[in-house]
C-alpha cells in the first residue's frame, strides 16, 4: 500500500492511498465466507451456497466496501504516524475519480484533511486588554433602590390614580357582578393604564376584560371564576373604582435597617447607598465578565493569527451536514463559525499546555447554580440544597447538558488563565456605551 500527501490550499492536505490486491484480498475472502455462511438464497440450504455464486452476487460490493475501509483506516494511521494534527475530520476528496470494481484490481482513494495550525505565540504583561465596567448611574440606583424597598413597604390608601396603583373595582355585565375585584395597574402596559390615570374613587367606565388582560388566567382571576368558565362570558363590563391603594416605601430608619439587615451589615443611610451600589455592580458583573471574555477572545485570536485550512473547513461543513445546508448557506455564516471554531481550538491548546482540569465537584456546583436559575424562573428564588443536588446529578447525566456544563467551566478557567498573563486595565463606561461595545461583538 502506497500513501502520499499533497498540499492544496492553506493547510489543506490531499492524501492518496493506493490499495493493491495484496492489501485487501484476505479481508475480501473472509467477508465472502461470512456471506456464504449467512446467505439465505432460495434453492440452497443455509451455509451451502457455492462460493462462486456468492462471489458473483456480492463480490463487487465487498471489494468496494473492504478497499474503502482499508484505505480509510490507513489514512488515520498515516496521520498518526506522521504526527500530523488535523482539525475537523478526514473526508473523501472532491477530486476522487470513479473506481472500476469490475475490471481493476488496484484502486486509488483520495481523502482530504485540514492540518491543524501551529500555535506559536505567548502572552505577557505587555499585552493589554481593557475590562469595561458599567458606571452605576442615578437611574440604575433609583430602580434598584425602589425594587429593594418594595420588599419592605406597604400599601396605603390614595385619593387619585397616578401610575401603578392597586385598584379595587366592581364589575358588572348584566350576567355577572363582581365586588372587590383586584385590578393591579402595575401589570398593565401604558395603554392599559391610561384610562385610569387621574381618576378617583367612584369613577365609572366601560371596559373590555379581554383587552385589559390578554391571558385566560388573568381574566379568570379578576372575574373570580375558573378558566374553563370563561367561555361564553361577555367581555364588556361596567367598571367602578371603589378603592385606590399605592405602594409606600418604608422610612429609612433604625427599624428598617433591623428588618432588612438583621445581621447588622447596614446601619445608616450612607451605608445603605453603598450597599445599593455594590449590589448593582454584583448584578452587572456577569455582563462585564462576559464582554471581557469576548474581547479577550478577539485579542488572542488576532495575536495567534491561526492559519486555519479555510477551504477544507467549508467542504467539511458541507459533508458532515449531509445536505442540510447549501454551500451558499455555509459561506454566508462561515466567518462567525470560523471565529468560534478557532477559539475552541485555542482553548483546547491552552487546556493541554496549562494542564487545566475541571473536578467533578466543580461541575456539580455549576450544575446546581444552573438548576437554581431555572427554579428562580418559575418563582422559586431559593431551593433546598438536596433538591438542587438531585437536579445537578440529572443535568450532568444528560449528555448534552453535562457537556455544556463542562465546556462552560473549561472556558472560564481558560479565560482566567489568560487574564492572569496579560495586563488588564479597567475602564468605566456608561450603560449605553457598554451596550454599543457588546453589540459590536
Amino acid at each position: 500500500m502506497k500513501i502520499t500527501q499533497e498540499q492544496r490550499a492553506q493547510n489543506d492536505l490531499l492524501i492518496k492511498v493506493n490499495v493493491e490486491v495484496s492489501d485487501y484480498n484476505e479481508s475480501v475472502e473472509k467477508s465472502l465466507r461470512d456471506y456464504k455462511r449467512k446467505a439465505n438464497i432460495p434453492g440452497f440450504r443455509p451455509g451451502m451456497v457455492p462460493i462462486g455464486l456468492v462471489r458473483k452476487m456480492y463480490g463487487k460490493a465487498i471489494v468496494a466496501e473492504q478497499t474503502y475501509r482499508i484505505a480509510s483506516d490507513a489514512t488515520f494511521e498515516y496521520l498518526k504516524k506522521e504526527n500530523i494534527q488535523y482539525v475537523g475530520d478526514v473526508i473523501p476528496s472532491e477530486e476522487q475519480k470513479e473506481l472500476d470494481f469490475d475490471n481493476d484490481t488496484s484502486f486509488e482513494f483520495l481523502f482530504e484533511a485540514g492540518r491543524a495550525p501551529e500555535v506559536s505565540f505567548e502572552l505577557t504583561d505587555k499585552d493589554k486588554v481593557t475590562y469595561h465596567t458599567i458606571k452605576v448611574d442615578k437611574k440604575m440606583r433609583d430602580e434598584y433602590r425602589a425594587n429593594f424597598l418594595r420588599r419592605f413597604g406597604r400599601l396605603v390608601d390614595a385619593e387619585t390614580v397616578t401610575s401603578d396603583e392597586a385598584l379595587t373595582v366592581t364589575l358588572d355585565n348584566g350576567d355577572i357582578h363582581v365586588d372587590e375585584a383586584y385590578l393591579g395597574l402595575i401589570s398593565l402596559d401604558e395603554k392599559g393604564r391610561k384610562p385610569f390615570v387621574g381618576k378617583t374613587k367612584g369613577f365609572k367606565t366601560t371596559v373590555n376584560i379581554e383587552e385589559i388582560y390578554k391571558t385566560p388566567s388573568q381574566r379568570a382571576s379578576i372575574l373570580q371564576v375558573k378558566e374553563n368558565e370563561l367561555a361564553g362570558i361577555k367581555p364588556e363590563f361596567e367598571l367602578e373604582i371603589t378603592g385606590i391603594r399605592k405602594f409606600a416605601e418604608p422610612e429609612i430608619n433604625d427599624e428598617f435597617f433591623k428588618m432588612a439587615f438583621p445581621e447588622g451589615q447596614v446601619k445608616s443611610a450612607a451605608e445603605f447607598d453603598t450597599f445599593i451600589d455594590a449590589e448593582i455592580s454584583k448584578e452587572l458583573r456577569r455582563e462585564t465578565d462576559y464582554l471581557f471574555s469576548m474581547q479577550l477572545r478577539d485579542y488572542v485570536l488576532k495575536k495567534a493569527n491561526l492559519a486555519m485550512p479555510v477551504e477544507f473547513l467549508k467542504r467539511w461543513l458541507y459533508v458532515i451536514n449531509e445536505g442540510k445546508f447549501s454551500k451558499e448557506d455555509i459561506e454566508k455564516d462561515f466567518d462567525t463559525f470560523l471565529k468560534q471554531f478557532s477559539w475552541n481550538f485555542l482553548q483546547r491548546h491552552f487546556i493541554e499546555a496549562e494542564k487545566i482540569t475541571v473536578a467533578t465537584e466543580e461541575a456539580v456546583e455549576e450544575a446546581k447554580r444552573f438548576a437554581q436559575a431555572q427554579f428562580a424562573q418559575y418563582g422559586m428564588p431559593t431551593a433546598p440544597d438536596n433538591l438542587l443536588s438531585d437536579y445537578a446529578v440529572r443535568i450532568l447525566q444528560d449528555k448534552e447538558q453535562g457537556q455544556r456544563i463542562y465546556e462552560r467551566l473549561y472556558e472560564v478557567k481558560v479565560v482566567d488563565t489568560l487574564k492572569a498573563k496579560v495586563t488588564v486595565a479597567e475602564k468605566a463606561v456608561s450603560a449605553d456605551d457598554f451596550a454599543k461595545l457588546a453589540k459590536e461583538l
